[in-house]
């Protein structure tokens, strides 16, 4: 009952964003078809699965297609990594590479939005804790070879080389609890008395305690554990096709960026796994085998990189940012899962780490 119950508050959330975005304007899907050349479009349809960015289906005489507008990626960024989609193709990621338009760009700029245009491809959007333990394990391999084949296309120039180091803020106990006074002060001023905000204001206070209980733990500012290199940056269940029990496609490049590779392992592993206020340990241990079967990235990084994503989610607030700063309440129920997840970690650090170190 609680799967079937945290299912339905997600499609909630996913369904509620869609309806807010609208329908795109005919006049803009009319330019939008003159400078891809596709042709006439004879049904469309707005996309549910995504929250950050919009995405219709397009069913033209040309074929189907998948039309997205980009809404938080620099132009210049998503240029860059958008660039790089057929190289990762040809060497064999399951990627959809963009069309480009006539004048031979990647990207249209219209009605003051930006737009690319993909290939159709079938398959569908499986939650991480709904694949089987050889699904996981397989995309675990997966992302090992997203990373390798993206190291390869930085070798062949088309991404920046990657520095030799890098680093990682590490946010200190008391700009933690000072962010969460703030937005105790925001539902007080912007709030409605609505059980939402009441809700807020509570784990608010439990986040305070919580972060100068747990302080003595967080991880410090010392030399990152493993190795880095240009990442995805989202692999999460709404960012993955999977037909016929294989993965299609790995969709949505927008923050394509040079990070640890444990950092993504981990947060892939959290947003998969972390379902429902529990992480389903079994997987999180199955899918780090498998990248381990193709990147062998020791046991240590990955026990640093569970230690700063857990502290970065004691840390931040970017959900109740979303609401009470910009009166986007899209993530509402997300901060809800997230928040008994975070506490439910807390509680079993170690039992996670271990989790993601003896794969």
């Amino acid at each position: 009952m609680l799967v079937w119950v945290c299912s339905r508050i997600v499609r909630e959330v996913i369904d509620a964003t869609a309806a807010g975005r609208g329908d795109i304007q005919d006049g803009v899907l009319a330019e939008l078809i003159d400078i891809f050349g596709i042709g006439e479009v004879r049904e469309r349809r707005c996309l549910a699965d995504g929250l950050m960015n919009a995405n219709w289906r397009l069913d033209t005489a040309a074929g189907r297609f998948a039309l997205k507008r980009v809404t938080d990626v620099s132009l210049d960024r998503l240029r860059r990594n958008l660039g790089v989609l057929r190289a990762l193709a040809a060497d064999g990621v399951p990627v959809s590479a963009p069309f480009h338009t006539l004048s031979g760009a990647l990207v249209a700029q219209v009605d003051g939005g930006t737009w690319c245009l993909f290939p159709w491809v079938t398959g569908s959007h499986v939650r991480g804790i709904d694949l089987s333990l050889p699904q996981v394990a397989s995309l675990g391999a997966h992302l090992g070879r997203l990373h390798l084949s993206l190291g390869r296309s930085c070798d062949q120039g088309l991404l920046p080389a990657v520095p030799e180091t890098i680093t990682a803020e590490v946010t200190s106990p008391e700009r933690a609890v000072e962010k969460a006074e703030r937005l105790s002060a925001a539902v007080l001023d912007k709030g409605t008395g609505s059980e939402f905000d009441k809700a807020t204001v509570a784990a608010l206070d439990r986040r305070r305690a919580s972060v100068f209980e747990h302080a003595d733990r967080r991880p410090r500012s010392v030399p990152l554990k493993g190795g880095h290199g240009w990442t995805h940056g989202d692999v999460q269940y709404r960012n993955l096709l999977w037909e016929g029990g294989n993965l299609a496609a790995v969709l949505d490049w927008d923050r394509v960026d040079v990070r640890p590779y444990a950092e993504e392992v981990v947060r892939t592993a959290q947003v998969q796994f972390g379902v429902c206020g529990v992480f389903d340990l079994a997987r999180v241990s199955a899918f780090v085998d498998g990248y381990r079967s193709v990147v062998p990235l020791e046991p240590a990084a990955l026990v640093d990189g569970a230690r700063r994503l857990w502290w970065k989610r004691m840390t931040d607030f970017w959900q109740l940012e979303f609401h009470y700063g910009r009166g986007d309440f899209s993530f509402d129920e997300l901060f809800t899962a997230d928040e008994a997840l975070l506490h439910w970690w807390s509680e079993r650090l170690d039992q996670v780490e271990d989790a993601f170190s003896a794969a």
